[in-house]
């Protein structure tokens, strides 16, 4: 027992030995950690005034890192190991360096040049080159082993130093204040309603020239060997000729990494010239042109595009990424715009806010105010001489028009009564568009129509509206003698007018009884053409009865004078038997009373009118009895048809008399 604690203590004390020995000259560094060395106490010194990074193996800060690991060689007693986070700077973020070694820097500097270190890694490379202070070379998103006892840096969300340092704080603020951790983003893409530009200005590099407002634009060119990219590349921006200020040449639209300790960006909205106008661009930049304007235009000088002064071609519609610190873009209405001479009425463009009816006085004394309006054409390409000769639109309109259009029409109420201004108001409108357009050729625009308003009392005197009530009445009883006379015109119209309206209501009888009279005498001119048928082939029957009458009373006649004859030989025998002819005939006639259907005294007793006509009668009823004796038909007659006398029966039976 007693061997093992010997041999256990000088073991233990050799263990203690080798671990304080390793603490003394072993150091580990975490893998997300670098390690800073500083050399306490050195045999060759300390380092030389205004050095703080020990180059030669002086005390002093090392220049290079330890990274992540176990080293060995760094006495404790000798050197100190600061360990500090290793430097993290996000997607799509800025970090800002700030060197505490190297050179000083020229008079003419805020910020140190670009040094090729490996992004401030190697701090040999960077005091080869480098200069101490705020540098122009910033950092992009990644990881970096950065010599903290060397630079600073700062990034959005903290400060990395090995000492605390106020002033880093305040940086930072200044920073983030103005975006200066993220990228600079131009145009529409930048999430803004406006589509804007941005204007540069550089605090880095030589001043201005005298007599310069606006740095020129340098090393745009992809090709040139200075391209700076947007100013992205402090150094090739300088070694071009860049000066510092307000830059001529903006940013487009894109997105852009961009060191704000070197430039601040502003952004404007770009320049918009509408439909309808024209921008006519006075340039504040450029070198001095010749004048373009002419030995007549003696009212200023007009220049060539991209010279000083006012340039003699216009702008059109469009979008432009124009700087408005090196130039101003007014624009001219090129359509017809209605400028109003009228108090309290003006159009959208303010043109006419300030212009007032005017005050006139007639020639009979009277004072009333004209409202006036004019319609006026600028020609686009007359545009740049407006503007040279008035400056903008604005006093061309109050400080000529308005002045000659007042004067012209106060000369014209001079010379008219107040009557002769309302009745010859087309004539004097027409005057006045004729006058004031030559007059407006003076001055480069163009009068297309001058329209006068209703004059107006000056006040509450009325005067003017009871001349206008005078001419009303006047005017009234005029019309009134018209309209009577039309009116009597519109009765005479409406007669006529219900004269056809009731020809119209009897249209249809009057075309029925048309239709009538056409069928009537229709059917009248049928029957007729009937009847005259009928007549014609009664009279060929009739002709033709005749023809067989006479024929067959011809042989009767011819049979009977033969017959009779014998007949006549025996009835005279009859007769001379009786002595007396009458005493045959009276046999005769009492055998055919005897015979007869009819009765021998009548039932009803004709008398006649007369003795005279009683005879008559009697002779009628005894022909009646002998024709019937006869054997003449006389019972089947028609009724209402006289019976026919002997000669008439005569006639029917076909027997001569």
């Amino acid at each position: 027992m007693q061997t093992l604690i010997v041999w256990a203590i000088p073991i233990a004390c050799i263990l203690v030995s080798i671990a304080f020995l390793l603490w003394l000259v072993v150091r580990y560094i975490p893998n997300d950690k670098v390690g800073i060395v500083e050399k306490l106490w050195s045999a060759k010194g300390s380092l030389s005034e205004g050095a703080i990074v020990a180059l030669s193996g002086e005390a002093g800060f090392e220049p290079d890192v330890l990274r992540g690991g176990l080293h060995i060689g760094y006495w404790k007693w000798q050197y100190a190991v600061h360990k500090r986070p290793m430097i993290t700077v996000k997607q799509g973020k800025l970090a800002y360096v700030f060197a505490r070694a190297g050179e000083a820097l020229g008079p003419s500097q805020t910020l140190g040049r670009v040094a090729e270190c490996n992004h401030y890694q190697n701090v040999r490379a960077f005091l080869k080159e480098g200069q101490k202070g705020r540098q122009r070379a910033i950092l992009r998103e990644g990881v970096y082993a950065i010599n903290l006892s060397v630079f600073n840096v700062i990034t959005e969300d903290c400060v990395f130093s090995i000492h605390s340092d106020t002033s880093l704080g305040k940086w930072q603020q200044q920073l983030s204040s103005t975006y200066g951790f993220d990228p600079v983003i131009v145009g529409s893409s930048s999430g803004s309603k406006v589509d804007d530009i941005g204007i540069v200005t550089t605090h880095d590099g030589p001043s201005l020239q005298q007599g310069e407002i606006i740095a020129p634009p340098v090393g745009n060119d992809e090709g040139n060997a200075n391209y700076h990219n947007n100013y992205q590349d402090i150094e090739s921006f300088l070694k071009a000729g860049g000066r510092r200020g307000k830059q001529y040449a903006p940013l487009l639209d894109g997105t852009y990494f961009i060191n704000h300790w070197f430039a601040t960006i502003e952004h404007i909205p770009k320049e918009v010239v509408s439909i309808g106008e024209v921008g006519v661009v006075v340039s504040y930049y450029g070198k001095a042109g010749d004048d373009t304007s002419g030995v007549q235009f003696r009212h200023g000088e007009r220049v060539h595009q991209g010279e000083r002064g006012v340039w003699e071609s216009t702008l059109g519609p469009g979008k432009y990424p124009f700087n408005t610190y090196a130039g101003q873009i007014i624009r001219v209405p090129t359509t017809n715009f209605v400028l109003h001479w009228i108090t309290g009425k003006s159009e959208g463009h303010k043109y006419d806010e300030s212009l007032k009816s005017i005050d006139l006085i007639t020639k009979d004394a009277y004072e009333p105010i004209l409202p006036l309006s004019v319609v006026v054409h600028i020609d686009y390409q007359k545009a740049p001489n407006v503007i040279q000769r008035f400056g903008d639109v604005k006093k061309l309109i109050t400080q000529t028009i308005d002045p000659m259009l007042s004067a012209y029409f106060r000369d014209v109420a001079h010379k008219k009564t107040m009557l002769e201004l309302v009745h010859s108001r087309d004539d004097i409108q027409g005057q006045a568009r004729s006058e004031l357009k030559a007059k407006f050729e003076q001055f480069d625009i163009g009068c297309v129509d001058v329209l006068i308003g209703k004059p107006e009392s000056r006040g509450d005197d009325g005067k003017i509206e009871n001349l206008l009530e005078q001419l009303r009445l006047r005017q009234l009883s005029l019309e009134q003698i018209e309209t009577y006379g039309k009116q009597e015109q519109a009765a005479e119209k409406k007669k006529s007018l219900n004269d056809a309206n009731a020809k119209a209501e009897m249209q249809q009888q009057l075309t029925q009884s048309a239709i009538e009279i056409a069928i009537t005498t229709n059917r009248a001119e049928a029957d007729l053409s009937k009847a005259r048928k009928d007549a014609e082939r009664r009279v060929v029957t009739a002709k033709a009865d005749s023809e067989s009458v006479s024929l067959e009373g011809k042989g009767q006649s011819d049979k009977v004078s033969l017959v009779g004859s014998a007949e006549a030989q025996v009835l005279q025998k009859k007769v001379d038997s009786f002595g007396d002819p009458r005493l045959y005939a009276l046999s005769i006639v009492a055998d055919a009373l005897a015979h007869s259907e009819q009765p021998l005294v009548p039932a009803t007793m004709l008398s006649a009118g007369g003795d005279g006509q009683q005879s008559g009668m009697l002779g009628m009823l005894m022909s009646l009895l002998v024709a019937e004796k006869m054997g003449v038909n006389v019972v089947n007659r028609p009724t209402g048809q006289p019976v026919p006398t002997d000669k008439s029966a005569s006639e029917e039976t076909g027997t001569n008399k």
